[in-house]
């Protein structure tokens, strides 16, 4: 009776492990990266990072009301103890007649430090509740985020916030990269190689 020998199966597992490694790094493919950064916001008084520019016609907190935001992102909840790496900047609007009214945003996250210095995340969508989690889409980016798609999660951290003076959000980044994007820059000698549509 002849003996079975592993090598064989040895050889075919390696084979299939080798083509799975291959496959997996073809252009096209998809990456996931999970960033996880917290918004410092404050509410009140001459440094408020969040400021109503157009107030609602109806009076109030109501539909119709405009403003801007322009907070701290840093690596941690405390802001004595983290370190500032970037801006949140959003422009936001009461745009619903429901009852909660319904705030749509549109933000934009700008990396000043660490991995992600010089590169932008874009989110757009609805804030029902600013007490529970919130989630919104990631449409765009620049940078390392160029090209990227996901989602992203807000959520406050009471204990770290002030009710009405001073508000610390956990935020979320899901973000899928396309391995076949677009360099981070064009090469030098491209210039006027692009064809510009007026």
């Amino acid at each position: 009776m002849a003996s079975s020998s592993p090598l064989p199966l040895l050889l075919v597992l390696l084979l299939a492990s080798s083509w799975a490694a291959v496959a997996r790094a073809r252009p096209g493919d998809n990456v996931w990266k999970h960033t996880v950064v917290y918004m410092h916001e404050r509410l009140t008084g001459p440094n408020a990072t969040r400021l109503i520019t157009v107030q609602s016609p109806l009076g109030g907190d109501n539909f119709g009301q405009f403003g801007v935001v322009d907070n701290e992102l840093r690596d941690g909840p405390d802001p004595l103890r983290s370190s500032l790496c970037g801006r949140f900047q959003a422009l936001f609007a009461l745009a619903g007649l429901v009852s909660p009214p319904g705030m749509q945003s549109a933000v934009n996250f700008l990396f000043t430090a660490g991995r992600f210095r010089g590169s932008t995340v874009s989110v757009l969508g609805p804030i029902l509740d600013f007490k529970s989690t919130c989630e919104r889409s990631i449409v765009g980016g620049t940078g390392v985020f160029r090209m990227a798609r996901g989602y992203s999660f807000m959520r406050l951290v009471p204990e770290m916030s002030i009710p009405d003076k001073y508000s610390v959000y956990k935020l979320d980044l899901f973000v899928q990269l396309s391995s076949d994007r677009p360099p981070l820059l064009p090469p030098v000698d491209s210039v006027g190689a692009y064809d510009i549509l007026i």
